[in-house]
């Protein structure tokens, strides 16, 4: 039966949620693709009635005939589902400044990374770390993407460079989930290799023989990700990592197509995975293929807009009939965007989103590229988790620059965070 269809005055909610100028919210399971991103269901003058956290009813305020133990009246604000940040690296030590400055002056990320520098001096300040200092870097980051509307946050492993270092990482993310309201996601990361052909070789079979394994029997990720680039790895290795996961029970993920096309693309659609990220580089070609499978193409415009290099073709890919999320990738190296709000912004300015493709992309699409199909919606039966706007109008919060434009992050309807 349809929420609008209920008898409200035999519902008792424990918290009625009023003075919504308009709530709007993606409608139905499964992910969005294609045309189908722009579709949006809008209720103005709206309430929300919950009871222990989750949504019993919502519909227009004048509708609700129930009963209710408390009532907070938002002031006539637009509401929208929280926000979910797909792709982070929100843990690290050290910053990566030295970078920044060389690419003002004419470096090139691939430069930077062959020469020593970029994720390599990530990889050794954050071996020099302790997991306490880790932590205490990474909760600062994650309260800014909470601040931004991001109620559930992936964060990866990735800048350790053995099985001892990695799990010391998804030790930590397992420590910062403990502190923070938001839901975290950890991934598994398996971000570059050794520059020695040798000891790559004995890191990939470490990775599939004893790391995978290890963080499957503990539960330390949900997920493994593997980056597939000319500088990193290989497709006939990451199919073998990517392979070792699946038969573990783990979800899988790509880094794939930001630089150059050697075939991760392809190969991260025909073992099914959750997501494949960047797609930079993505040809005319490959588009196409995304409609024809689950895997979500998720886009990060606060690379683009940091390194400098094409944007992922965002417009082209949904035109295609693909499901597009939108992530931060929040990292020292090649995106410090500690805003999640500013990525969907961000995604409208440099990749030809549409505002609703953009929220889309940054709810219910970006949920389902985390294997999470029960968020990313304000509906009957979900958990209470929505954002409420400084102003009456949804679209403030893609349009805004400079500023934050989300006032209040509720998860199961009580306020987290404000700004």
């Amino acid at each position: 039966m349809m929420p609008e269809l209920l008898r409200t005055d035999l519902l008792t909610a424990e918290l009625l949620i009023t003075g919504i100028a308009h709530l709007v919210t993606v409608e139905g399971l499964g992910a969005k693709r294609g045309l189908a991103m722009r579709e949006l269901k809008q209720i103005d003058n709206a309430a929300i009635a919950c009871v222990a956290g989750r949504i019993i009813w919502l519909g227009p305020r004048s509708e609700w005939k129930g009963t209710t133990t408390r009532v907070e009246d938002l002031g006539n604000r637009a509401v929208v589902p929280a926000l979910i940040d797909p792709h982070t690296h929100a843990v690290w030590a050290g910053d990566r400044l030295a970078d920044f400055e060389a690419r003002a002056s004419g470096s090139t990320y691939e430069q930077i990374l062959m020469a020593g520098g970029g994720i390599r001096s990530t990889i050794r300040a954050t071996a020099h770390a302790s997991r306490e200092e880790l932590v205490n870097a990474a909760l600062p980051r994650i309260e800014l993407l909470l601040r931004s509307g991001a109620t559930t946050i992936e964060v990866k492993s990735g800048y350790g460079f053995t099985v001892e270092a990695e799990l010391a990482m998804l030790e930590a993310i397992q420590t910062i989930a403990t502190r923070t309201p938001a839901t975290i996601l950890p991934t598994l990361l398996i971000h570059i290799p050794p520059a020695d052909l040798a000891n790559r070789a004995t890191y990939l079979q470490q990775i599939c023989s004893d790391l995978v394994p290890e963080v499957a029997r503990r539960k330390l990720a949900t997920a493994v990700d593997i980056f597939v680039e000319k500088e990193a790895w290989r497709p006939e290795e990451a199919r073998l990592v990517l392979e070792c996961a699946i038969k573990r029970g783990l979800y899988i993920k790509l880094h794939t197509e930001q630089f150059h096309r050697i075939g991760g693309l392809e190969l991260g659609l025909q073992l099914k995975a959750l997501s494949c990220d960047h797609l930079e580089a993505c040809s005319e070609a490959q588009l196409v293929s995304f409609s024809k499978h689950n895997t979500v193409a998720t886009i990060l415009p606060g690379v683009s807009l940091h390194l400098g290099i094409p944007v992922a073709p965002g417009r082209k890919l949904i035109d295609a009939g693909a499901a597009v999320a939108i992530g931060t990738d929040l990292n020292p190296g090649s995106s410090p965007l500690f805003s999640m709000a500013a990525a969907l912004a961000l995604a409208v300015r440099l990749n030809g989103l549409t505002a609703q493709e953009a929220l889309v992309a940054g709810t219910v699409n970006a949920a389902h590229a985390l294997g999470r199909i029960d968020l990313g919606r304000i509906e009957v039966g979900a958990r209470a988790d929505f954002l409420v706007l400084h102003g009456r109008d949804w679209r403030e919060l893609v349009y805004t620059l400079g500023a934050n434009p989300v006032k209040e992050v509720r998860i199961g309807g009580e306020k987290v965070a404000s700004s």
